[in-house]
């Protein structure tokens, strides 16, 4: 019998080897000096060849750069790389991930328009559909990420169902192909649209199970070195210059040539980063699932997580992010101070919010990433105020379980 982890492994490999070439030479080709690497244009605008040139490019009808808020020959090859991994026809570069998804949003509805999203996800995306779209007439019903629950939660206004998987933080997986399901068979065909973040493209392909959209932040996994911010849009060329034209020339979203750069230089490495980061949360999921001062583990690889059979459907690898609950002590006491006190005990990884980095980070959501949910909301998201969560980076695995080890005791 093959020992699970060892054909995890040989999975992670495999994934690697496919994507490997794309994050290499997708979008790039030496210059005419025959330099390797894309050159950083800096130019906030650009000469055109004559009156009649100008004209022809403003009117559409001949590509041309024209300034630098509505496009750059740097950000517009990594735009061109992403959308190779996420086999997309285009992809859009916007500032952060939050401007990815908010110009992804804004250019799907209007005032009037329903959206279902779920209860759990990253907690500035919910103050975006809790607090900031009813002010312009946006309507959100938060639900338990199934498809039964999305259904249920549709009405003829619904013109976006949104998808977070698996979910921050709690690794929630979600049907995207049961979505794009419903979303197909309805009224007014609302666009799926899915944040993949937590997977990123070398875990999971949106777009391949029905997706329209799909976002991530591009400062996590695909940057993947803690030094810039970024986000993206990838999908069918029309819905990507809809949303290219709200959050890049009507919003002002714009990736910086320097920022666009980083992002391709991190993709370089993209494919080998994931699976050893992958290979390292299945690795400490599986030891914290059997430590005695650990109540729960959240990572979808475990067969004790309720998404676990989907996830092995949906998905090209588990992903790098796991969390995990504390168990009561003897006589209960406070499980966010015991929290607060394995976190200043750890010494290889880093206490520090974000993901993605080449840096194992660990970080309470509840006093930190998610102190502006409700608390209601955080108890429904099932955030629980013991939870701690872990982004693990390319330190040694045995150097880590060792680490947590230690602080947990």
């Amino acid at each position: 019998m093959i020992d699970p982890a060892v054909a995890y492994t040989e999975q992670l490999r495999r994934r690697a080897d496919a994507l490997a070439t794309l994050c290499v030479h997708a979008g790039e080709a030496p210059a005419a000096d025959g330099s390797l690497d894309p050159p950083i244009v800096m130019s906030s605008a650009f000469a055109f060849a004559s009156a009649e040139h100008a004209a022809r490019a403003f009117r559409g009808e001949e590509d041309a750069w024209i300034y630098g808020r509505w496009g750059n020959p740097t950000v517009a090859a990594l735009e061109s790389k992403l959308a190779a991994l996420e086999g997309a026809e285009a992809a859009c570069a916007t500032a952060s991930g939050m401007a990815a998804i908010a110009g992804a949003v804004l250019a799907t509805c209007e005032a009037g328009d329903h959206v279902v999203a779920p209860r759990s996800m990253y907690a500035e995306s919910a103050r975006l559909f809790r607090e900031r779209l009813p002010k312009l007439g946006i309507e959100t019903t938060f639900v338990d990420g199934d498809a039964t629950a999305y259904a249920d939660a549709m009405n003829p206004r619904t013109r976006l169902l949104y998808v977070e998987t698996p979910s921050n933080p709690t690794l929630g997986v979600v049907d995207i192909g049961a979505i794009a399901g419903l979303a197909r068979d309805a009224p007014g065909r609302p666009a799926v649209l899915v944040d993949g973040t937590f997977a990123t493209p070398f875990a999971q392909a949106p777009l391949a199970h029905g997706a329209d959209l799909v976002v991530h932040s591009m400062t996590k996994g695909i940057g993947g070195h803690g030094d810039v911010i970024g986000g993206v849009v990838a999908g069918s060329a029309p819905r990507v210059a809809a949303v290219r034209d709200a959050v890049i020339k009507g919003f002002g979203g714009v990736l910086s040539p320097m920022s666009a750069w980083l992002v391709a230089r991190g993709l370089r490495t993209f494919a080998i980063r994931q699976e050893r980061a992958c290979a390292t949360a299945a690795a400490l999921a599986a030891h914290l699932a059997g430590h005695p001062r650990v109540a729960r583990v959240h990572h979808p690889s475990l067969s004790s997580h309720p998404g676990h059979a989907l996830a092995t459907r949906q998905m090209f690898a588990y992903g790098a992010l796991l969390s995990f609950e504390l168990a009561a002590g003897p006589g209960g006491g406070d499980v966010v101070r015991r929290g607060r006190d394995v976190l200043e005990s750890l010494r290889v990884a880093t206490h520090a919010v974000s993901l993605g980095d080449v840096r194992t980070l660990v970080v309470h959501p509840a006093s930190t990433t998610h102190s502006t949910m409700p608390a209601e909301a955080r108890r429904l998201a099932g955030i629980a105020d013991g939870l701690l969560r872990v982004s693990c980076g390319l330190e040694g695995t045995a150097d880590l379980v060792a680490d947590f080890d230690r602080a947990l005791g």
